[in-house]
């Protein structure tokens, strides 16, 4: 049963059905993995932003992917947020302020390799105001595996700009949080409805082994 089952009611599942959403697109040949602001600030309860009880299940879910991605020599990226002192930089986030070095940390748990890209971002997606797009383009990438976090945030942004852009898109359902479960659930489910392919988090690391 898929995670947002218990928000949907009947007449919300008849008019998916009636508009076709849904269902499975499948893996692209040519994937790559993208993990999402997984920093302490977002992880960790003792700031402001993050969430422990949700955070770090899906640090550690992501990592035994990412252990996986790098056994098959997939290409990785890593994004990041930055914190800047004046309010242009900050922009208009509610609850927007300027954040410590620490919250801006990768975690250790998936702390990035020399050969793996560390993109920094002001915004929730991680292709606006990067260069993610050259250089998926310069892989040949047509498909992306998204975690991180939040799931209705920054991972629900870069999702649906990474559709924009007609990449596959899969996320694995156990390699993402979110500090609200509501958030969560209705994000996965609008992100399967309509942009990707929400999936287990084994199916996907299975569908690496055999395929790639």
């Amino acid at each position: 049963m898929e995670i947002w089952e218990d928000v949907l009611d009947e007449e919300d599942r008849k008019r998916f059905l009636k508009s076709k959403m849904g269902g499975t697109r499948g893996f692209g040949k040519k994937p790559a993995l993208l993990i999402v602001d997984m920093t302490y600030g977002f992880t960790d309860s003792k700031f402001r932003l993050g969430h422990t009880e949700t955070g770090y299940p899906a640090v550690e879910a992501t990592a035994h992917l990412l252990k996986k991605a790098r056994d098959k020599k997939l290409p990785i990226f890593f994004t990041k947020p930055f914190s800047e002192s004046h309010q242009s930089g900050i922009g208009l986030w509610k609850g927007g302020e300027e954040k410590s070095e620490e919250e801006n940390t990768i975690v250790d748990q998936i702390i990035p390799m020399a050969n793996e890209v560390i993109l920094q971002k002001r915004r929730p997606s991680a292709f606006f105001g990067t260069s993610l797009v050259d250089m998926l383009i310069y892989y040949g990438i047509d498909c992306l595996i998204i975690t991180g976090l939040t799931t209705s945030g920054c991972v629900r942004a870069s999702v649906v700009d990474a559709f924009s852009y007609n990449y596959k898109v899969i996320v694995p359902e156990e390699c993402v949080g979110d500090r609200s479960q509501i958030s969560h659930k209705t994000s996965l489910m609008d992100i399967h409805m309509k942009y990707g392919d929400v999936l287990p988090l084994d199916e996907v690391t299975k569908w690496m082994e055999h395929a790639l």
